[in-house]
């Protein structure tokens, strides 16, 4: 199916940050953040159990437990299973994010991708977030950031294995819709030419932004269109370097990056916008993308999110952005001045 018509919305609220992404979050923090979201009209949530060792869902479910379900769509991950066994957050092996979730939850977390584990996962996240049901089920990071040259085994095991048990439970209607939620493009390519299973969507992180779009739009973004798969973008800020942070792909930025930055803050200042509003905006203007989720750790960043969304950003800028070559000349961005 399209989850077109299954998203309430554009904009929805990525929950990685609850899972004391960077930082530890004070409980009434991130409970706050999600209220602001609702109180503003986000009705799309994302979250999985890496984050935070399920702290993210947790949160997150504590929030929505007292709103009408029907009101809202809801989506995790499966691939980890978080085990009531203890382990020091720091020393979780993550890939390339390191320690990435360092100040969350001590509860071991499991790598698997078994039709099992799927299934066990689903069952944990329905408990944690306190709900009856799930929209969309991701499978999580079976990727090269996460798993090095051992990845494809990874996704053959996630083929067989969670790809199979998601279709399931989709042609059950226990859910709506299942995809990948990934930060690479190869296993969305890997699986748009599969002849099953077949997922709904995809959630693409930090690959389709003003920083990082070349491979996306090169193949991903127009096989994806074609075969009718809808792509939510998350990392629209790539780790908040584009809204006034100083981590690109996780890490402290690298000083090319900073100078990138520097270049579309300026442009972004001599055509009176917010660098935010840029972000968004570009993402949404390719038409494989059905919406974009920013992630938030304070309320007031969700007025900033919306208000960004809703800014009117002249063509003049778009036009400059090509010109220095910092978005591809063929990428689409929104025309509502162009002519």
């Amino acid at each position: 199916m399209s989850i077109r018509s299954l998203l309430p919305g554009r904009i929805g609220f990525g929950t990685a940050p609850l899972g004391n992404m960077f930082r530890a979050i004070p409980d009434e923090e991130a409970a706050a953040t999600v209220q602001a979201a609702w109180d503003q009209g986000i009705r799309y949530f994302d979250t999985a159990p890496l984050y935070g060792a399920g702290l993210a869902e947790l949160r997150l479910g504590d929030v929505l437990a007292d709103k009408p379900r029907d009101a809202y769509v809801l989506s995790t991950k499966v691939g980890r299973l978080v085990l009531d066994e203890v382990e020091d957050p720091a020393s979780r092996e993550l890939g390339e994010k390191g320690a990435l979730f360092e100040h969350g939850l001590p509860h071991r977390m499991v790598n698997d991708y078994s039709a099992d584990a799927t299934l066990r996962s689903v069952e944990d996240s329905l408990e944690r977030l306190r709900t009856d049901r799930l929209d969309i089920v991701w499978v999580h990071d079976v990727a090269q950031d996460f798993y090095g040259d051992d990845w494809v085994g990874v996704y053959e095991s996630a083929r067989t294995g969670a790809f199979r048990a998601l279709t399931r439970l989709r042609e059950e209607g226990v859910i709506a819709a299942w995809g990948l939620g990934v930060n690479k493009v190869e296993p969305l390519e890997m699986t748009l030419d599969l002849d099953e299973p077949r997922p709904d969507a995809f959630l693409l992180a930090g690959r389709y932004t003003l920083l990082d779009h070349s491979r996306a739009l090169q193949r991903l973004l127009p096989a994806a269109a074609e075969r009718g798969v809808d792509i939510v973008v998350g990392g629209p800020y790539s780790s908040g370097i584009l809204a006034g942070g100083s981590h690109f792909e996780y890490a402290e930025a690298p000083a090319h990056i900073v100078d990138k930055v520097g270049r579309i803050k300026a442009l972004a200042q001599e055509h009176g916008i917010g660098i935010k509003s840029a972000a968004l905006q570009f993402v949404l203007a390719h038409p494989a993308v059905a919406a974009v989720i920013p992630g938030a750790t304070r309320p007031s960043r969700i007025a900033e999110d919306l208000s960004a969304l809703a800014e009117d950003v002249p063509y003049g800028f778009w036009k400059s952005l090509r010109e220095q070559r910092i978005i591809a000349h063929d990428a689409p961005v929104p025309v509502k001045d162009a002519a």
